[in-house]
């Protein structure tokens, strides 16, 4: 679970989700556009909800990890999507896994699973 902190506060998400948003957000960043997405998240009171985020060029977002963390709320449909959105705005982007390697890469999730969970 990480912390993502945006311009005025933070929400809690997955790892996995984290890593595709930040993602996502750097190639709307390099292509000058926005976006709203949807994510889910960890509330302050510990229940899940969803937070709407908008990303952009001048989107200044970054993450710290959450040591002993609940479970993680996991959406696959969201990641998936973010990776579609990201993959059309980046067809030819670098190599992921020299990125963010504190989090596991999304390939090494089983998002089926967690869907289950």
């Amino acid at each position: 679970m990480r912390r993502l902190y945006f311009s005025s506060g933070y929400v809690m998400v997955a790892d996995v989700t984290c890593k595709a948003v930040l993602r996502y957000a750097r190639a709307l960043a390099n292509h000058g556009t926005a976006d709203i997405v949807t994510i889910p998240v960890i509330t302050e009171g510990g229940s899940q909800a969803d937070a709407h985020l908008l990303l952009g060029p001048t989107s200044q977002l970054f993450s710290t990890p959450i040591e002993q963390s609940q479970d993680e709320p996991i959406d696959s449909a969201v990641i998936e999507e973010l990776e579609r959105l990201t993959r059309e705005l980046q067809p030819s982007r670098p190599a992921w896994p020299q990125e963010m390697t504190d989090i596991p890469n999304l390939s090494d999730y089983d998002l089926d699973y967690l869907d289950a969970i």
